[in-house]
């Protein structure tokens, strides 16, 4: 029998995406066995609190850089750089600490530059190798590339979650671009799935618009105010989730809006696949949810971040979803047709490609265990 492992998974902080898409991961190790522990901040605590009851939980809180009201993401990102390097290091630092206390035999780091160690095994997780940059500064994106490839090939592995092929989500965020050998893609990760599979019927469409919050602040308020604005007195209900798993599953009304700080994934699941329409930032875990359950959106992505302005654009041109710039919402929105989602097979492929990643890095860690590695 395979020795159970400690495994701890540390998402970057921001926004909920990055600790949502670590649930199935989480699901999926302790299916197979192991103690799972999750290093965060308390809000993406609360969220597995809420969705995998019984993980260990430390305080372990990364950077959060936030969003400007007034600059484009890139310069706000740019002016706290210092910030971001001080938090690498001492990130670094501080999980020497953390290892040894837990007894950790594997790390698995989402977009948190810092968290590798030699003397375990790592994953390194990240849906763009390639960080796009704005048009005057396309230009750099090799150099970004470059340094990005440098953190990379610190960690034992890289976890790409997008299929390899035509299927892709990510486009030329991870695609086009020549990666380390110790780049794996994954499949789509989404906490709405069990192993690829699905568990129940599709509920019957409803005549409800599904508004699905995202993001840090302030960015994420000034769309949930544009939103309440165009909706409020539509006589089309609205179900606004809020993202935020700390606050107990609050809920409030205002006119034909219906809020909710948090929903558990099954409820949330219910509600979104039997909306009418459904409104979303083009975040990467947003994408990989919808797509996972054959929903299409409107996608808003959020200004000057330049992420998820490419996947507005490069999805919209697939046919799969609709886009429109935060700045060009009014009282008409437009819900246009889009071409179906092969998401059967999307889903197939990432089961598979996520357990024969897992199974790879397991058995790199038990090779390494039986022939003794020396530490960092």
């Amino acid at each position: 029998m395979t020795k159970s492992l400690n495994i701890l998974i540390c998402p970057l902080e921001w926004g909920l995406g990055h600790a949502a898409r670590m649930i199935p991961l989480a699901r999926k190790l302790r299916e197979m066995n192991h103690k799972v522990i999750i290093g965060s901040g308390e809000e993406h605590l609360s969220l597995f609190r809420t969705e995998i009851p019984g993980l260990t939980l430390i305080n372990f809180p990364g950077f959060k850089p936030g969003y400007s009201r007034f600059l484009p993401q890139y310069l706000s990102l740019l002016s706290k750089t210092p910030l971001l390097l001080y938090y690498i290091i001492a990130e670094h630092h501080k999980l020497k600490k953390i290892l040894h206390e837990n007894a950790v035999d594997v790390i698995i780091s989402d977009n948190r530059f810092g968290l590798w160690n030699r003397s375990v095994t790592s994953v390194y997780i990240t849906h763009m190798p390639l960080i796009p940059f704005p048009k005057p500064f396309e230009f750099l994106e090799s150099i970004g590339v470059a340094l990005h490839q440098k953190i990379i090939k610190k960690y034992s592995f890289c976890f790409i979650p997008d299929l390899p092929g035509d299927l892709n989500l990510s486009g030329r965020l991870s695609h086009g671009v020549k990666l380390p050998g110790n780049v794996r893609f994954i499949g789509i990760l989404s906490r709405f799935n069990n192993s690829g599979s699905r568990q129940y019927e599709t509920p019957e469409k409803s005549d409800h618009i599904t508004v699905i919050l995202s993001g840090p602040q302030p960015q994420r308020e000034i769309l949930r105010q544009k939103l309440i604005t165009l909706l409020k007195d539509k006589a089309t209900k609205t179900i606004m989730f809020e993202g935020k798993p700390d606050k107990n599953g609050n809920t409030a009304m205002h006119g034909n809006i219906s809020f909710y700080s948090h929903l558990a994934g099954p409820r949330m699941r219910e509600i979104i696949e039997s909306s009418r329409n459904i409104i979303a930032r083009s975040g990467y875990t947003s994408i990989m949810e919808l797509v996972s359950l054959n929903c299409t959106a409107l996608i808003i992505p959020t200004p000057g971040q330049t992420e998820q302005e490419y996947l507005a654009k490069y999805l919209s041109e697939k046919g799969w979803f609709n886009t429109v710039g935060q700045d060009e919402l009014s009282d008409d929105i437009s819900f246009g047709p889009c071409k179906p989602i092969p998401y059967d097979e999307i889903n197939r492929q990432s089961g598979i490609l996520l357990e024969e990643a897992l199974k790879e890095v397991l058995e790199k860690h038990h090779k390494e265990a039986e022939s003794g590695k020396p530490g960092e």
